[in-house]
């Protein structure tokens, strides 16, 4: 059997209760009783029962983790990124896979069945009602790579995806390309919607630069190829703002298959800066999305949440920035 608190009070010739606040974050307990407590415990091979103990606190720790484009290789690096920032808060991350659901209510509820301290809605495709079901339940949320608003009701964490997009239109009119193109995620996604509007704007500010727009089905290599074919069945333009690293990744597979070349036939730009996108095989340009950045903050502002519940929420923007390598060709 596994020691328990009262083994280890007996073998320290303390009380359950000087064990108990040895083990919690805190409490106030003298440096001769930790040590005595702590190497009882180690002689013991005990370790406390932190879900023994959420029953007297009334905290759990878990920090709901949800997301739901398991297909895209960038949230292995976030979610490795999440947990680890959460584990070095002493939280405990519990990852949910949303990417069939379509009610915020019903996350909602399968969340609380976990008895969650917190939730991160860690995801650019779900939509804004997610977060703000988990915010109207009274739990603690913050969106990380959410939609930015100048008027926030829930903590957003990310980038101005709108922006990004006007920083491709303008890489890809800088390398000289007249007729240019965006190719995005999902139609309905808000990252994709911001990304699309910000490419327009800055190709409408100049004369002689024609542009067109598509979407694939998901932010997924699949998706991206199978919209690159298909553009390429018709005629295509000098270049594309892929939206996505794994999109444009994608779209690489697709023209080199047609016998193309990139960047000497049609030019390729991403966004996210994943690992895959340095890799020489691929070599992508790219606009770098601080990913570090928004994971910190992101955990910063949920530490806060669960001792201030009611803090006023705040958005929170990193900038980003181009990642230059073989996909487009040189500057003039």
């Amino acid at each position: 059997m596994p020691a328990t608190l009262k083994d280890v009070a007996e073998r320290a010739g303390v009380s359950t209760s000087a064990v108990s606040r040895t083990f919690t974050q805190g409490a106030s307990v003298s440096d001769k009783m930790r040590k005595k407590v702590e190497k009882a415990a180690a002689d013991l091979g005990y370790s406390p029962n932190f879900l023994a103990r959420s029953l007297t606190t009334r905290r759990t720790k878990l920090i709901g983790l949800v997301s739901n484009n398991f297909h895209n290789p960038i949230f292995l690096e976030v979610f490795d990124r999440f947990t680890r920032g959460l584990q070095d808060r002493d939280l405990r991350p519990l990852l949910v896979n949303l990417s069939d659901e379509t009610d915020p209510a019903h996350s909602v509820q399968m969340l609380r069945q976990y008895s969650v301290d917190g939730v991160i809605v860690a995801s650019s495709t779900l939509p804004p009602e997610f977060a703000l079901a988990f915010r109207d339940a009274g739990v603690p949320v913050v969106h990380a790579f959410g939609r930015h608003s100048s008027a926030p009701q829930v903590h957003v964490v990310g980038i101005d995806n709108a922006e990004s997009g006007r920083i491709a239109a303008r890489e890809l009119i800088e390398h000289g390309y007249k007729n240019i193109a965006f190719m995005g995620g999902p139609e309905h996604a808000t990252s994709t919607q911001d990304r699309h509007r910000g490419f327009a704007e800055e190709v409408s500010k100049h004369d002689g630069i024609t542009m067109s727009a598509s979407f694939a089905e998901a932010y997924s290599f699949d998706a991206g190829r199978k919209e690159m074919l298909r553009i390429l069945d018709g005629t295509p333009a000098e270049a594309y703002f892929g939206g996505d690293d794994i999109l444009s990744v994608g779209a690489l597979s697709a023209i080199k298959d047609r016998g193309l070349d990139v960047p000497n036939d049609i030019g390729i730009i991403g966004l996210n800066d994943m690992e895959m996108s340095r890799w020489e095989s691929i070599n992508l340009t790219t606009i770098h999305q601080p990913i570090q950045q928004i994971v910190n903050s992101s955990v910063e502002l949920m530490v806060a949440m669960l001792d201030e519940p009611d803090r006023y929420p705040e958005a929170r923007l990193f900038p980003c920035r181009i990642m230059r390598r073989g996909t487009l060709r040189p500057l003039d």
